[in-house]
């Protein structure tokens, strides 16, 4: 009974502190896909506010989140976007902000999703990889759960707003030097 109680604690103590240590905060986003010529990394604190471990399936206080990275969790599953839109793969890596603290210097990937923008209804979508996609290797740290996994997802306007103009400008073509007259 007693190495069964050590055995139980133990278990008890992994599964809390390694969900804590993988739980660092967002500090580059890369996209890469239609329309790019090279991956966008970003890396400015803006990233902070798009962090992985928020909305469905992480609990606070013993209550679950319906609100956080980007997407529009109330509005559920939504229908597949068209495959004509670019799609952009989008991966979340996390660090540390102090690194004083942290066990390594370098970002470590922790999800990826996939993203889609339909210009002329102004919408994003996110597809959250599902247990048989390709892309759901990487994303080992957070399980948000309720059906979500494998479907398509509105974005929210904060990551619209965010994203959009990156993209955009990312897809410009280098501007020539003007003409000597």
């Amino acid at each position: 009974m007693r190495v069964s109680t050590a055995a139980s604690y133990s278990l008890l103590m992994l599964t809390v502190t390694l969900p804590l240590f993988a739980k660092g905060h967002t500090v580059k986003i890369a996209i890469k896909g239609t329309g790019l010529a090279t991956p966008i990394e970003i890396t400015d604190d803006r990233v902070g506010l798009f962090h992985v471990w928020s909305g469905p399936g992480v609990f606070v206080n013993h209550i679950e989140e319906t609100e956080g990275f980007i997407i529009n969790w109330p509005r559920g599953v939504a229908t597949k976007p068209p495959a004509s839109l670019p799609l952009y793969e989008v991966s979340f890596y996390s660090g540390c902000k102090d690194e004083a603290n942290c066990r390594t210097s370098e970002p470590w990937l922790v999800y990826v999703v996939q993203y889609a923008y339909d210009s002329s209804s102004e919408q994003g979508f996110v597809y959250l990889p599902g247990r048989n996609d390709e892309l759901f290797k990487f994303n080992h740290a957070m399980w948000h759960g309720h059906g979500f996994e494998g479907n398509w997802l509105l974005a929210t306007s904060a990551w619209e707003s965010f994203v959009r103009p990156i993209i955009a400008k990312a897809k410009q073509p280098a501007s020539s030097a003007p003409a000597l007259r």
